[in-house]
C-alpha cells in the first residue's frame, strides 16, 4: 500500500507545479501585451459586418477608384506601409537642378491623341494591313516619340541605379531632357554607341568620340566625361577626360577644348568603371581660364576632378541637360595609356582569398566523392574533378 500512496503524492506535487507555472507564464505574457486604446478610429470602424448586404456598391470600378483616392488624402493618424518605407527618403529632399518642364497641358495631349485615333479608324489601308497582319511600324518614330515623352524619365531612374546623382551631384538630380547621342567610331563602316550602362572596352574608346545633340544654333553648351570610380588615391574625387566648353550649338568641334580626351584607363582588378558624359546648358559665354589643362595633359594630379565643385562654381550659367554612360574593366590598350601616355608604372590591384577551408578529414569516410583523399594531400599539384 505504501507505492501507491507515494505515487499519488508525487503526481499531485507535479500537476500544482505545473499549473503554478503556467499561471505565472500567463500573468508574465498579459503584462507584456497590455493593450492600449487607439489614437482614433480604427478603419472600416462604420461598417456592420452583420449586414453586409446593405452596403452600397460601386458597380463600377472607376467609382471604386474615385473613392479609394478620396481616402488616400485624406490624414490619418496611422502610418500605411509606404509611408514606413518612405521615412529616410523624406527627410532627405532631393534638389532638382534641371531644365523647367515644358510639357503641353494634359487636355492638349488627349484632344490630340483622340484626333489620331479618329484618323487611324477611318483609314481602310491602316484597317485592312492590321487584319491581314502585314502592318509594319515605322519603329525609329517610335524611338523618337518615346526619347520626347517618357525617355528622360527612364534615363533618371537608370542613373540612380548606377548612382550618378549620388556621387556627382551629392544626391541633387535632374531629368536628362535633351537626348545625348555618343558614338566611338571602330572603323570606316562601324560604330559603338554609348547609352545608358553598357559596356565600352578601353581599346574601344581610345578615339574621341563623336557627340550630337539638338540645339538651336544661338544657344551654348558645355560636354563633360568624368571618371567616379577610377581615382588611385582618394576615393571621394574623380578623374576628368574630357571637357568642351562655349559649344556653339551641337558643334561640338568649334567649343572651346577646356581638357582634351584622355583614354580610359580602369585600372586591373578594380572591375568595371562608370565613364559619365554630362551635357550643361549655358545662359551665356563663361569664362574657363582657370579651369584649362595645358594641352596635352598627362598629369592625374592635374586630372584630379569634383563635378560637383565645378558646377556649383558655374551654377549660375550653366543647367544640367543631358546625360549618357558607359561601363568599361581593364584591358591590354590600358597598360599603353599608363606606360606611354601617363608615364607611370600601371598600378594592379589583386585580391588575396583565404585558403579554401576544409572539414577535419573522415577515417571511415562514408559517402564522399570518389577523391576525397585530395583534398588532404600535402601535394601542391592541382587537381581536377574534386568538388
Amino acid at each position: 500500500m505504501a507505492a501507491p500512496l507515494i505515487r499519488g503524492i508525487i503526481l499531485r506535487v507535479g500537476v500544482e507545479f505545473r499549473v503554478n507555472w503556467i499561471s505565472r507564464g500567463l500573468s508574465t505574457s498579459a503584462t507584456c501585451c497590455r493593450r492600449v486604446a487607439p489614437l482614433g478610429p480604427m478603419p472600416n470602424m462604420d461598417i456592420d459586418v452583420k449586414n453586409l448586404d446593405d452596403l452600397e456598391k460601386y458597380r463600377s470600378y472607376t467609382r471604386y477608384l474615385k473613392v479609394a483616392e478620396e481616402e488616400r488624402r485624406k490624414v490619418h493618424w496611422w502610418k500605411t506601409y509606404r509611408q514606413y518605407l518612405s521615412q529616410d527618403e523624406e527627410k532627405s529632399e532631393r534638389i532638382d537642378i534641371g531644365l523647367p518642364n515644358k510639357r503641353a497641358p494634359r487636355s492638349k495631349e488627349v484632344k490630340e491623341r483622340k484626333m489620331v485615333m479618329r484618323e487611324n479608324h477611318e483609314n481602310s489601308e491602316l484597317e485592312r494591313a492590321t487584319r491581314l497582319r502585314t502592318l509594319s511600324i515605322p519603329l525609329d518614330e517610335v524611338k523618337a516619340e518615346w526619347e520626347r515623352t517618357s525617355g528622360p524619365y527612364h534615363v533618371q531612374k537608370v542613373a540612380e541605379h548606377y548612382g550618378v546623382y549620388r556621387d556627382l551631384f551629392h544626391g541633387a538630380t535632374f531629368v536628362p531632357r535633351i537626348v545625348l547621342r555618343v558614338q566611338y567610331s571602330l572603323d570606316e563602316e562601324h560604330s559603338l554607341p554609348v547609352h545608358r550602362g553598357n559596356v565600352v572596352t578601353p581599346s574601344e574608346a581610345t578615339i574621341q568620340p563623336e557627340v550630337t545633340f539638338e540645339a538651336e544654333e544661338s544657344s551654348l553648351w558645355t560636354l563633360l566625361l568624368t571618371n567616379p570610380d577610377g581615382h588611385l588615391r582618394d576615393n571621394d574625387a574623380e578623374y576628368v577626360h574630357w571637357i568642351v566648353g562655349n559649344i556653339p550649338g551641337n558643334s561640338v568641334q568649334s567649343g572651346e577644348q577646356i581638357c582634351h580626351y584622355l583614354p580610359p584607363f580602369p585600372a586591373k582588378g578594380t572591375g568595371y568603371h562608370r565613364f559619365i558624359f554630362i551635357l550643361f546648358k549655358q545662359e551665356q559665354p563663361i569664362d574657363f581660364t582657370e579651369d584649362c589643362l595645358p594641352s596635352p595633359c598627362h598629369s592625374l594630379e592635374s586630372r584630379t576632378f569634383q563635378t560637383f565643385d565645378f558646377y556649383r562654381k558655374h551654377q549660375d550659367y550653366m543647367t544640367p541637360a543631358g546625360l549618357a554612360f558607359f561601363q568599361s574593366q581593364w584591358d591590354d590598350s590600358v597598360t599603353h595609356t599608363f606606360h606611354q601616355l601617363l608615364n607611370m608604372k600601371e598600378p594592379v590591384f589583386e585580391y588575396d582569398r583565404p585558403p579554401v577551408y576544409h572539414p577535419p578529414q573522415k577515417k571511415y569516410p562514408h559517402g564522399e566523392p570518389v577523391r576525397y583523399l585530395d583534398r588532404y594531400r600535402d601535394s601542391q599539384e592541382t587537381t581536377y574533378g574534386i568538388y
